[in-house]
C-alpha cells in the first residue's frame, strides 16, 4: 500500500475527529490556540496509537483469514464509511461542552479513534508499515483537528456533516479498490 493510499485512508479516517474539533470550536466563545492544539494532539495521539493496536490484534489471527482479506477489508471500511455517513445526518449529536480536561478528551479521542483501531486490523491484512501509516495518519488527524477547531470558532457547523459523508465515501471507496485490485481489475 503506498503513501497515496495511506493519505486517503488517513483523511477518511480524520474526519470524525475533524467533526468533532468543528464542534469544540463552535462551544468556544473565542478561539484560543492553546485549546486548539490540546484538542488536536490529542485526536492526532490516539488517531494514531489506534491503528497500531489494531495491526497487532488483526496479527494474531492474520493466517485463519487469509484469502479473505480484501472481503473483510471491503465489509470492515464499508461499515465504517456507512456508519460515518449516517451520523451526518442523525439529528441526535453528542453534546459536547467548551471543556479540554483530561476526562473529556480522553473520552472525545477514544470514541473518534474506534475507527482507527479497525483500520489498523485491515492493515495487518496488507503488510502495511504500521509505523509509517501510524505516524501519517497522527499527523493528518492533528492537522485536521486544528483546522477543525478554528473552522468551528469562525463559520459554524455546516461543515460537520460534509466532514463526516466525505470521510464515509473515502473509507467505502477504498474498501471496493482493495476487492477491486484482489481481482485484478485494476
Amino acid at each position: 500500500m503506498g503513501i497515496l493510499m495511506i493519505s486517503l485512508i488517513a483523511i477518511g479516517l480524520a474526519m470524525d475527529a475533524f467533526a468533532v474539533a468543528i464542534c469544540k470550536g463552535l462551544s468556544m466563545k473565542k478561539f484560543e490556540i492553546k485549546k486548539a492544539v490540546i484538542i488536536a494532539l490529542y485526536f492526532g495521539i490516539f488517531q494514531g496509537l489506534m491503528p497500531i493496536a489494531g495491526f497487532f490484534i488483526g496479527n494474531s489471527f492474520t493466517g485463519t483469514i487469509e484469502g479473505y482479506e480484501h472481503w473483510i477489508t471491503l465489509v470492515l471500511l464499508g461499515v465504517i464509511g456507512i456508519n460515518m455517513i449516517r451520523e451526518a445526518f442523525d439529528k441526535d449529536d453528542i453534546e459536547i461542552n467548551e471543556k479540554v480536561n483530561f476526562k473529556t478528551m480522553i473520552l472525545l479521542a477514544i470514541i473518534t479513534s474506534i475507527d482507527a483501531l479497525i483500520t489498523g486490523i485491515t492493515f495487518s491484512f496488507w503488510k502495511v508499515n504500521i509505523w509509517f501509516a501510524a505516524l501519517t495518519i497522527g499527523i493528518i488527524t492533528y492537522v485536521f483537528s486544528l483546522s477543525g477547531v478554528i473552522i468551528g470558532t469562525k463559520f459554524g457547523a455546516k461543515h460537520k456533516a460534509i466532514a463526516e459523508v466525505t470521510g464515509g465515501v473515502i473509507l467505502i471507496l477504498t474498501g471496493i479498490k482493495f476487492v477491486i485490485e484482489h481481482f485484478g481489475i485494476i
